[in-house]
Parts: structure tokens; sequence; C-alpha cells
């Protein structure tokens, strides 16, 4: 989603011989269905020491936090082919859904995603944001118009699928109910364990101005996402996610392989998720040559140039004056386009992979160095965590602030280039979360948002090479004060049911990665906690994991009970407030000074205790104790030895911990006292 981080945190590859695609998702065989996951029982124990209640562990889901040797997911195949009329600013067009039923159950009904409906008058969103709100609709009121539905039965043999007997059955046309933003759609032909049905879909909707802040149009500009139907994830959690797309809520989308037409007029160059498959009929062969250099190159090399915009050479002339752009990409959840006839397009290489630019004349000053941005941040990503594993991403110039989609990055102009690499990479930063690692964001954006805003924070500082640690350290106050507001929630909290706006970016976006910077640089230290997020990453790569499947992973990989800090930073508004409480000090027989320190624990929020004592003769010393200091209590008196005078004690002297009320941190010993 759009990089809120600034203020608070601080395309298409024409050239099909690229990196080789990821691996397809395999389809998991038939088994019977396991009893749905269920909490723990209650346990006595309900402290913020005590026993986290999880979902159970299962051959779905393992309590090391890997999936299990019976994890399924469903698999969603996608052909798209739309026209768009720039002159009744409307997509049109039909969709060919092929569907793998890798659960254990039998289906008798689907559920579909309508997100254009939001858009609808009387959508439940509509009661929720005003029309010129961020995620509103401006100036029109559409949704998806269905004109045809059918289902067809694939007929087997097939790998990973199962004869059905029903070969030669005609497509049949569905019985649907739309639900606001969702249509449930009975089967005329059940689908079995292992099998694959076919949907054949017509429709079309108007295209919004301003489409809640992820898609729309300026002028001829079109950035187009939630462009098509899309099955619900069925899952061994939930089973089918019906949640509405209220606009806070984004996405939670099967994988699979989506291969997409695009007929516009031929002025137009289009950016999109995947490869291109058709260049020689939308470049020139100077394009097509630039972009075999380019992908070998880390310096921008300019794809399509002003000199050309203005000669009116940067498009191929086909007599019909109109052009069909293909693409195809493997393994994804979803696909988004733009399209402009004024797009400059830059482009630059890392090991194969190609870094695009879209941009307009108008935000050259700033965007002239987009594809270079776009290249550091998958260079940085890829070294930290995952190795990126699609050919290339396109980073979009357009009205839409800042939206993310498989290899595709929306960002608008920005007035500077600090301000345009924070979105760029951030908006980047989620081709790992959620488009590599499927997280359900309508449920939990903290899964996407929140490991992405981390993830940010080193990028930002490698790519400027300097240090933001004390920037990040004042905006993240924005979550501690937060929190102290009546309108309070944990980072649990469904992303539709925050109470206020900025709940949005304290519980999304700046409290959970300032959690997990804390558990990194505080608690677990960056070694152990890096190794920890990428074997997540790893782990849980094209699947769907659940908050559950992130805690137990990163206990499995450290060895370490951290019940406490889940409890208190996810699923709590606890606070924060170490405090000193007294000090005093008595030399000892051996010319020792004994110092007698009492720390309290003043909030509901643990963690461990940095402890920087002052001597008379300038120096200090810093002692570390654990958190299971407080497992006794809220008090704790540590005993030390030293042979100076302490004339000062501050806990959380480098503020590393997010303490709320630091104005009782610190002892200073009084003049008198002074010896």
């Amino acid at each position: 989603m759009r990089a809120l981080l600034l203020t608070l945190l601080a395309a298409a590859t024409p050239l099909a011989a690229q990196t080789p695609p990821p691996p397809p998702i395999p389809a998991t065989p038939s088994q019977p269905r396991p009893k749905p996951p269920e909490l723990r029982a209650p346990v006595a124990d309900t402290g913020i020491f005590g026993p986290l209640a999880l979902p159970d562990a299962s051959d779905l889901r393992r309590a090391s936090g890997t999936p299990g040797p019976k994890y399924w997911q469903q698999r969603v195949d996608y052909d798209i082919r739309v026209s768009l009329d720039t002159t009744a600013r409307r997509l049109n067009g039909s969709l060919t859904i092929r569907y793998t039923n890798n659960s254990p159950d039998s289906l008798t009904h689907v559920w579909m995603q309508l997100d254009q409906n939001l858009f609808k008058p009387g959508s439940v969103g509509s009661y929720l944001h005003s029309e010129d709100s961020r995620f509103g609709a401006e100036g029109f009121q559409g949704g998806f118009e269905i004109s045809s539905f059918t289902q067809a039965m694939e007929p087997g043999p097939r790998p990973g699928r199962v004869r059905l007997g029903q070969v030669g059955l005609k497509p049949a046309p569905v019985k649907s109910r739309v639900d606001d933003t969702m249509m449930d759609v009975g089967l005329p032909y059940p689908l079995p364990p292992g099998a694959t049905t076919v949907f054949q879909i017509a429709y079309g909707f108007s295209i919004p101005e301003h489409g809640a802040d992820r898609m729309g149009r300026d002028g001829a500009l079109y950035q187009l996402a939630q462009w098509y139907p899309r099955l619900c994830v069925y899952d061994d959690v939930h089973g089918w996610n019906t949640l509405q797309y209220l606009g806070q809520g984004e996405f939670y989308l099967e994988y699979g392989n989506i291969n997409y037409e695009i007929t516009l007029p031929a002025g137009y160059l289009v950016a999109g998720t995947g490869t291109l498959s058709n260049p020689l009929e939308v470049l020139t062969a100077s394009q097509r040559a630039r972009l075999a250099a380019a992908v070998t190159s880390d310096s921008i090399t300019h794809i399509v140039t002003q000199e050309e915009l203005a000669s009116g050479a940067a498009r191929p002339k086909p007599a019909t004056g109109m052009l069909t752009w293909k693409f195809r990409a493997e393994s994804v959840r979803d696909a988004a386009w733009a399209a402009s006839p004024e797009y400059l397009w830059d482009a630059s290489g890392w090991q194969g992979i190609l870094a695009q630019a879209y941009y307009r004349p108008s935000a050259v000053a700033t965007w002239k160095d987009a594809a270079d941005m776009s290249r550091y941040s998958i260079q940085e990503y890829s070294t930290r965590w995952l190795r990126y594993p699609y050919p290339q991403i396109s980073a979009v110039e357009g009205p839409v602030a800042g939206m993310e989609y498989p290899m595709v990055a929306m960002e608008a102009n920005d007035d500077t280039k600090e301000g345009l690499y924070a979105v760029v990479t951030h908006e980047i930063g989620h081709m790992w979360y959620p488009m590599v690692v499927g997280s359900d964001e309508r449920r939990y954006a903290w899964m996407d948002e929140g490991f992405n805003s981390l993830i940010n924070i080193f990028s930002e500082q490698d790519y400027f090479k300097r240090d933001d640690s004390r920037r990040h350290k004042g905006e993240a106050m924005f979550a501690l004060y937060n929190d102290q507001q009546p309108t309070a929630q944990p980072v649990m909290t469904y992303a539709d049911r925050y109470k206020t706006d900025d709940n949005l970016g304290s519980l999304a976006y700046v409290k959970p990665a300032l959690g997990l910077y804390t558990l990194r640089n505080k608690i677990l230290g960056p070694e152990v906690f890096d190794a920890a997020l990428a074997e997540y990453t790893r782990r849980w790569a094209f699947k769907h994991p659940q908050p559950a499947d992130f805690f137990r992973t990163v206990e499995d990989v450290t060895g370490r009970d951290l019940d406490w800090f889940w409890r208190g930073w996810f699923f709590t508004t606890a606070a924060l407030d170490q405090a000193v409480e007294s000090v005093t000090q008595q030399p000892g027989s051996d010319g020792k000074n004994r110092v007698r320190v009492v720390l309290r624990n003043a909030g509901q929020q643990v963690m461990p205790v940095e402890l920087q004592l002052n001597f008379a003769d300038g120096s200090t010393a810093l002692f570390k104790f654990p958190v299971e200091i407080w497992h006794r209590g809220d008090r704790y008196t540590a005993e030390l030895t030293t042979d100076k005078h302490v004339v000062a004690a501050m806990v959380n002297p480098d503020g590393g911990f997010p303490d709320v009320v630091p104005g009782n941190n610190g002892w200073r010993e009084s003049a008198a006292a002074t010896p």
C-alpha cells in the first residue's frame, strides 16, 4: 500500500528471455479434511509471561511454524482479454478462470471478489468513506457489470487431477448472488478434490478517477488494478475468506499464472505485471535493442526518450490505430498495469532482473533516478531476505500515491529524491510482503505493512549511506502516543476495523515495525533476528501464513520463548514504562563500592533493561538485564560492585526501547550527598 511510513517512520519486460520464472505451484493430492484449528483451552496464567494461546498445531501448520505435510492451498489461473475505451473511460472484456481444488473438500459453490462494487451506490464502504476521502471514489458511481458467467469441467486425466466422468458436458450458466463486493457462485458441476473447473465471464466497468487510492486515472494516464473478478481464498483456517472490500483492508488472493491482453490506442505505452509476450508487435527495433542491453547493465538506459516522445517515434503505427499488448506472469497472486501516451521509459539491470521506471516528462526532475532506485531496492531485499523471484520490476508514476502489485509499484511524483526513494523502496518491498509471502492483508495489515516498513529502514539507510536511527526513534513515538489515546487498539485488529486514520498508520505500519526493530536490535540481536525473518520468508514463499506461523518460526529459529513479547506488543495496547526508583551505595571492607539500584516496571509491557551508571570521574558503565527479571514482580534490585562512586543512573540510555514515560528513567545524586 502507499508509503505511509514516509511521515511516520521515516511494465513490461519486453524480452521473454529473462531469468527463469519461479517454479510452478504444485497441486496437493486429496486427503481427508482435518478438524479446523481451535484455540487452546484458557490457561491459568494469563499474565504477561503466561503461555500465549495460539491455534493448535497440526499436519497443516506445524508447531515449528513450518507448513505441515498436509498443507494445501488452491490454485487459480487467469486468462484475460480486455479493451480500453479511452473516450468512455471504460474497460470491457472477457475472463477465463481455471480453478484447481487442492483441498480435501468437495465444493458446491465458490466465492468471487468484485472489488469495483465498492464504488456502487449504497455499497457498505460508501458508508465508511466519503466520496472525496482517501478510500472513496471521485466523480462517478460504478461497479462490475457481468453479462455472462458459465462453468465447465476440465476433462481428465491430468497430473494432479482426477477423471470426472463428465467429458462432453457443455458450459452451463451458474447461479450467482451478489453481496456487495462479494459474489456467491453456485456450481452446476460440483468440484471434487483434485479436480479443475473452468469459468467463462464477460464483464466491464467504468474506470474511477480515484479508486480508493489503489487505481484510477489522470487525464490520458490509467493505472488499473482490481480490474477483473477474482476468486476468494479458500483455506484451512477460515474456509471461504469473504470479508468485504471496504477500503482500508487490502487483499488476500490465491497464486497461479496470469495471461492477459490489453487492446488500446496505438500511442499508449503499457507497463504491467509479468513479461511482455509480443515485443515484436508493440515495440520498435531500437527499444528492443535497448532493453536487451539494459538488463545486463547497472546504469540507466533510456528505452523511450523525450526526443522520441516529442517526434512521435516512440510507438509503432499499425494501420488500425490500435495495438494489443500481451503479458504472461507465473506464480503470482494478482496482476495490474498502467498505460499512458506520455510515458518515458528507463531501465537498468541486476543479475538478469530488469528494473524499470515509467514516468511523464513533468516528473523527470526526480524520476530520472527511479530505475536506479528500483534496481537498488531489488538488490537490497534480495541480498538480505530472499532473492527476487520474478524477471522484472516496474515503478510507474501516476495519480495513485503508493500501491503495490506483483512486479508493479505505483507511485506519485515527489519533490525530493529522498521522498521518492522512500516510496519507491516501500512499494518494491511489498514484492516480498505480501506478493511472495501471501499473507491475509484484509485481516492482518501488519503482516505486510509492518514487515515492509521494517525492511525499508535498512534500505533507506543503505541507499543514502546514513544512520537514520535518531529519526526513526523520533517518528516511532507516534505509535506510542497513539497507544495512550482512548481510541487505542491492538495491532491484531482487522484493517477495516481501525477506529481512526491514526490507528491505520500506527497499527499497520509504525507499531509493528517498531516492535520488530526492537526485537531485532535489543532482544535477539541483528544476526539472529535476520536469520529468523529470512527463514520465515523462505518457508512461506508463495503460501498463506497466519500470525501464529510467523511467531512460531521466530521461536523455532531463535530458540527463545517470546510469548511475552507477542502478547504485549501485538495482542494488547500495553505500554512500556521502565524507571529507576532508587539508588543506594555503600563502601565495603574491601574498598569496593556496593551499589543497589531498584528498578521498576511501571507499565504493563515488559522488556529487558539496559542500565547506565555515571561515575564521579566522568566515566560510564552499561549493565544489561534480561526480561526474566520481571518474572517475580514489577520491582527488581540490581546489586552491583564497583570501585567508583555513582553520581547518576539511567535506564534505556540510548532510547532504544519504546518507553512512554522517559521522565522517570533516571536518578541523579544530590549535591549534598556527593562525597
